[in-house]
This record gives structure tokens, C-alpha cells and sequence, in this order.
């Protein structure tokens, strides 16, 4: 009996001794100030955090054009050959991107996340410079990433503070898709999933996303995100020992931030910058340590570099279209977006082109709209150069079916304000506006704002909403002119 109890306390002393580095970050996601900050800059591994950034791209790739939610993914070799977790896909099987999104958000189905790499790069090492080149630009400094899934592999690395970074990336960036992070089943077309992070969002108040991650060398861990009111908070952890561990380190690092963070702030924030996904480089060794903070008795030191999170504005090409019969000043609070200047006639023809390529089916959301996007490479990427757009004049539209109703939530007094207040409309409506195109026209009274690219029944139930909450809100659209 003795002996079994000392060879269990020498396991238990040896799995302790072998646990995963622990880190853990706070911020405020209005400002990105920092509320805590511990181990937060050395590089581990990220596990499926990683996928956060592999549907960031595909999110990207969705709004330049260059794929679709419904684009028929043919299963690559390498994607069906994924060990866990997996949705189960087939050599030469052929799926829908939007159900690869569902799979890789809720699911963390290594298999998904594969196959979205390949159908949007052509490769694995194509696919991780496009992810390398995209953390460079949001300031995720100690971040080099090699696969889509994160499963654990020589020169993959990310830290604490940098996945938070691309956590707030993936909230006001891209609002339209963030729903997917809280659902706690998705329809991955081949089967019903279920999400990993669904334990913590239904037990924290205010939770709705975004991602776990575990492997034996990262430990087990999570970026979480949670709204009280007009306060936001990112907590992230690397590093626990269990679920349960995990989930009650980033509930009271949560409450930390609740509790530290102001109910009022300005809101600050700047997308990335535009890049194209460069060559495949080796992984960039830090100077004078090892990249990844090793599970073993006596871990690597890793040197830390503080990022500053600073990065500047992105192109986000918009669809034309739509006027208000009226507007009004108002403000809120959430993220920017960069108008493309282009010629109207160019877009009238792009726009006219998705319009009637849409399908019946709704989008990503439930019960949500598709999404179209008009892309400057749909247009004239070189025509497209970041400036404010020319005051246009839109008719407004007679026409009830398909996607060519959207919202104006009114006049305002300066862009930046019509942006943060489009990004508030669209997280605090997400369910309604998946897959609406923001976009921002500055007219004789101001700066207009509004979502384009909606049917009938969801602008029409968006504004209501919206009205009995006291935001202004008018239905518009387009129609083709006359002369």
C-alpha cells in the first residue's frame, strides 16, 4: 500500500513538474488598456487558439471577394488526415466553406480548419505567411504561427497578450461573424456540433465568446470574452490544468476587469493594415532564447517583448448604395472602417453582379442575410486608394425581394463616429444583421451610416429593434436609375 501511494505521489509530482507554462492577460476591448498582465509576453503554444487567426483570414477572404460562404470546398488529403478533434471529412469530399466555419469556431475541428486553409491559399505554408503576415500587421509581435489548427509543431507560437489582440481583431473587425464564437450547437452539414467553450458561456454572466484551445504542451486554454453594459472585457489564459481550472482563472480574471475598468471610455481603435501574404519564411528565433516555453522540468527561458498593439487602417472595400429619407446626429461606441474611393459607374456593375448571383438561402447568421461584399478587386484594386468617398447621389429603392434592402442609423458629425456607431449596431443585432456590408458616405449633413446588403424582412426588423431602444433607424436601398 505504501509503495502504490509513493509511486502515485512520484507521478503526481512528475506531471506537476511537466505542467504548461501559465500566463493570463486583461484588457479593456473598448481602449485595449491593459488591465493585467502576468507572463503575458512569453511565447507558448497557442494550441487551437490558432484557429482564431485561420477564420480571421477566411473572414478576410469572404470581404475581399476571393471566396464565398458558399463555395464547394473539395477535402485535401492533408485536411482528412487531421487527428482530433475533427467534423469527420473525406478525402475529395465536398462541402460548403460556411459549415468549415462552423466547425473550426465551435467544434475546433482540426479538420475544418485545414481545409479552410487550403481552399483559401493552396497550402499549408501559403496559408501560415498569409496568417504570419496578417499578426505582423495587428502588432501580435512573439506570434509565428505554421499550421491552421495549432496542433503543437516546431516554430508555433503565440503569447497571452497577442491572442487578445487578435480576439478584440475578431470582435470589431469582423461583428458579423462573431456570433458564430457563441453558439452553443452549429449545422456543420455533415453533422451537429457542439461548442467546446459552451461551460463557460452559459456559467459567466455576460459571456459570449470566443475560443479554447488544449494540447498536452499548451495545457489547456482560452480567450474570453464578456459584456456588461457598455463595458467589454478580454481575459486570456495559457496554461491550465483542467477545464474547470481554466474556466475559473478567466471567470475571476474577468471579474477583475469588471471590477478595475470604467463603466464610460472613449472608444479607440484602428483595423489592421492591408498585406499580402508573403513567401513562406522559417520560423523567427528571439533573440538570445528559445521561441516556445517548453512543458519539461526546466522550461527554456523565453526573452519578452512587449508589443504595442498599434496598427493602422485597413482598406474594407464597401457596396454602393442606399440614402435615408431623413437623418439625425447620434454617436456610440465600436470600430473603423476605411472607405475605397472608386469610380460609381464600376461599382453599380460589381454591385448589380452579386445582387444577382445571390442565392435564396440565408447566411451565416440564423435566420441572418447572406452576405455580399463588394471587393476593390472586384472593381480595380488600383482604382481604390484610401481616401474619403465623393457626397453620391442613390435613388431609393422600390423593390421588396432579395438582398437590396439595408439600414440607415443617420446623419452624424464626423466618420469616425458613424463607424463606431455602425460597429455597436452591428454587435448589439448581429442575430439580424449577419452578412450586412457597413459602410460609411458623407453627405451635405454629415456622415450617413449604414448596413447594406439585407432582405426586406430583416431591415425592416432591425429598425424596429433599434427604434424601440430610442437609436434612429430608416429603411433604405437602391434601385437602378434612370438617364
Amino acid at each position: 500500500m505504501r509503495l502504490a501511494f509513493a509511486i502515485m505521489a512520484g507521478l503526481v509530482l512528475a506531471m506537476a513538474a511537466q505542467a504548461a507554462p501559465y500566463a493570463a492577460f486583461v484588457m479593456d476591448a473598448r481602449t485595449g488598456e491593459v488591465i493585467h498582465a502576468e507572463n503575458a509576453d512569453t511565447p507558448l503554444h497557442p494550441a487551437s487558439l490558432t484557429k482564431m487567426m485561420t477564420l480571421y483570414v477566411a473572414f478576410q477572404a469572404i470581404q475581399r471577394g476571393e471566396i464565398t460562404l458558399d463555395t464547394e470546398v473539395r477535402i485535401p488529403a492533408a485536411a482528412a488526415a487531421e487527428p482530433p478533434s475533427r467534423l469527420g471529412l473525406r478525402e475529395g469530399q465536398v462541402i460548403r466553406l460556411r459549415y468549415l466555419l462552423r466547425a473550426a469556431a465551435v467544434k475546433s475541428a482540426n479538420d475544418a480548419a485545414t481545409a479552410i486553409g487550403f481552399a483559401i491559399a493552396g497550402s499549408e505554408e501559403a496559408m501560415a505567411a498569409r496568417m504570419n503576415a496578417i499578426a505582423a500587421a495587428m502588432g501580435m509581435r512573439n506570434t509565428h504561427f505554421v499550421n491552421m489548427h495549432g496542433l503543437t509543431e516546431a516554430g508555433h507560437y503565440s503569447t497571452a497578450r497577442d491572442m487578445s489582440i487578435l480576439g478584440r481583431h475578431l470582435i470589431y473587425d469582423f461583428p458579423q461573424y462573431y456570433n458564430l464564437f457563441s453558439r452553443r450547437t452549429a449545422d456543420a452539414g455533415i453533422a451537429e456540433v457542439v461548442n467546446t467553450n459552451r461551460r463557460f458561456l452559459d456559467s459567466y454572466p455576460g459571456a459570449d465568446g470566443i475560443k479554447t484551445g488544449y494540447t498536452v504542451a499548451a495545457g489547456y486554454n482560452l480567450v474570453a470574452s464578456a459584456q456588461r453594459g457598455e463595458v467589454r472585457i478580454i481575459a486570456t489564459v495559457f496554461g491550465g490544468t483542467s477545464t474547470a481550472d481554466r474556466n475559473a482563472r478567466v471567470a475571476r480574471l474577468l471579474d477583475l476587469g469588471f471590477e478595475r475598468a470604467p463603466a464610460h471610455a472613449p472608444f479607440r481603435w484602428e483595423p489592421p493594415a492591408a498585406v499580402s501574404a508573403p513567401a513562406p519564411a522559417p520560423a523567427p528565433a528571439l533573440p538570445g532564447s528559445v521561441p516556445v516555453a517548453a512543458n519539461s522540468p526546466s522550461p527554456p527561458a523565453a526573452r519578452t517583448v512587449r508589443p504595442s498593439g498599434q496598427v493602422t487602417v485597413a482598406l474594407r472595400p464597401v457596396a454602393r448604395g442606399g440614402t435615408v429619407p431623413g437623418g439625425s446626429s447620434g454617436g456610440a461606441a465600436a470600430a473603423a472602417v476605411a472607405v475605397a474611393a472608386v469610380e460609381p459607374a464600376a461599382i453599380e456593375g460589381a454591385l448589380a453582379e452579386a445582387l444577382a448571383e445571390a442565392p435564396e438561402e440565408e447566411g451565416e447568421g440564423d435566420g441572418a442575410p447572406r452576405e455580399i461584399i463588394l471587393t476593390a478587386a472586384a472593381i480595380d484594386p488600383a482604382a481604390a486608394p484610401l481616401l474619403a468617398p465623393e457626397p453620391e447621389v442613390v435613388s431609393r429603392m422600390s423593390s421588396s425581394g432579395g438582398h437590396h434592402w439595408g439600414i440607415s442609423i443617420g446623419s452624424f458629425r464626423s466618420r469616425d463616429a458613424a463607424e463606431r456607431a455602425l460597429i455597436q449596431v452591428a454587435l448589439a443585432e448581429s442575430s439580424v444583421l449577419t452578412g450586412g456590408v457597413r459602410r460609411v458616405v458623407q453627405r451635405a449633413g454629415g456622415w450617413e451610416g449604414s448596413i447594406l446588403g439585407l432582405t426586406r424582412d430583416s431591415a425592416d426588423l432591425a429598425c424596429r429593434r433599434l427604434q424601440a431602444r430610442g437609436t434612429t433607424c430608416f429603411m433604405i436601398g437602391t434601385e437602378e436609375q434612370a438617364g
